[in-house]
């Protein structure tokens, strides 16, 4: 693969370091520091929705951080709402089957979508649909950054040497959960900084590529810490560094920063994932007004926070609005990035998808 999501993905990665999703019935509440959206309050909604149960599409297999994270906050949306939200793993094509599932269902507010936004933002340029991201409304919740982990018997006990050995011509392998992933922009924008190659080798869920990180079957993977962190507490995994600026503490593990390693990298770190709440276009104005009232309380939540520090998650609520702004930034860098490396032939201008800078 051509190497160079790094730069202009990362730095707004850095502006809006936040993420977040969730949906389940009846399962785990969600928490977090609410940011500006969340402590101004929104106007009424005047919408009676829902009167029914609702059905949370994930694009994903279950166990990967999006499913995860959707769960976790979904029982808190659900407390909220007064109804169940029943989490409905739609996998397929990098996300883009259950995403375009739920884009051309119908759009009564009963079917809404957990997605992680560097995945979905790329579906046009890597022609799954034509539908872009200002088709979609936004609710951001958590942010989940991604590591370096290696099986606990790999020969590489820091950064530095799995990156000394990909250089001296040793064949590194790197599984994600397929192109455009979390963990394959990840991988993209290590190895362009660290300056090696590697095989990538691509899964169908982010829970199957660390099953296969752990059974030797891949070198390595640059997962987002909520795949992996039980795994690095339990030693089945060695974490040789974040993908950050700073160490990351988990209990009594201290995980070194990429800068330890590759100082080159400081421009391009933070790297993450940025985990929403999408509502597709067409849907009345009245329950996006209405997830605006209530979504701020579910970022809060005692439960949701709690789950987001126990996975080595950041909480940062981002409403309607400026989650909008967001998205539009992270899809214009992260597809020109891709269509000029080489990675997809498809031009984000062909989507009226401008290059910023």
């Amino acid at each position: 693969m051509k190497r160079i999501l790094a730069l202009a993905l990362v730095l707004v990665m850095a502006l809006f370091a936040f993420a977040g999703c969730g949906a389940t019935a009846a399962s785990s509440a969600p928490a977090s520091t609410a940011t500006s959206e969340a402590t101004s309050a929104p106007a009424a909604s005047t919408t009676d929705w829902p009167k029914r149960d609702i059905t949370m599409t994930v694009p994903w297999n279950p166990g990967g951080v999006t499913d995860l994270t959707v769960r976790a906050f979904s029982d808190e949306l659900a407390k909220q709402l007064g109804v169940n939200v029943t989490i409905a793993n739609t996998a397929g094509a990098a996300g883009s089957v259950g995403t375009i599932a739920v884009q051309d269902g119908p759009k009564d507010g009963y079917n809404l979508l957990g997605a992680g936004l560097q995945a979905l933002v790329t579906y046009p340029v890597n022609g799954y649909t034509d539908v872009t991201y200002k088709e979609w409304t936004f609710f951001t919740m958590a942010y989940a950054p991604n590591v370096i982990v290696v099986p606990k018997d790999s020969p590489y006990n820091t950064l530095a040497d799995l990156i000394a050995a990909a250089k001296s011509g040793t064949a590194i392998t790197i599984g994600s959960a397929g192109v455009g992933s979390g963990g394959h922009t990840g991988a993209e924008i290590l190895s362009q900084g660290a300056g090696f190659t590697y095989d990538h080798v691509p899964y169908d869920s982010g829970s199957n590529a660390v099953v296969a990180t752990l059974s030797g079957e891949v070198d390595m993977n640059c997962q987002l810490i909520t795949e992996v962190v039980d795994y690095i507490r339990s030693g089945d995994l060695k974490c040789l560094g974040v993908m950050s600026d700073k160490d990351l503490t988990i209990g009594e593990i201290t995980i070194p920063s990429v800068l330890t390693a590759v100082p080159e990298m400081a421009a391009v770190v933070p790297m993450g994932e940025t985990i929403a709440l999408c509502v597709p276009s067409g849907v009345d104005q009245a329950i996006i007004d209405k997830l605006d009232e209530v979504m701020p309380a579910v970022a809060e939540s005692k439960a949701f926070n709690e789950f987001c520090e126990s996975k080595g998650m950041v909480v940062t609520y981002n409403g309607a609005a400026t989650s909008q702004d967001y998205v539009g930034k992270l899809a214009s860098l992260v597809d020109w990035t891709l269509y000029e490396g080489g990675t997809v032939q498809i031009s984000p201008a062909d989507f009226g998808i401008e290059k910023i800078g």
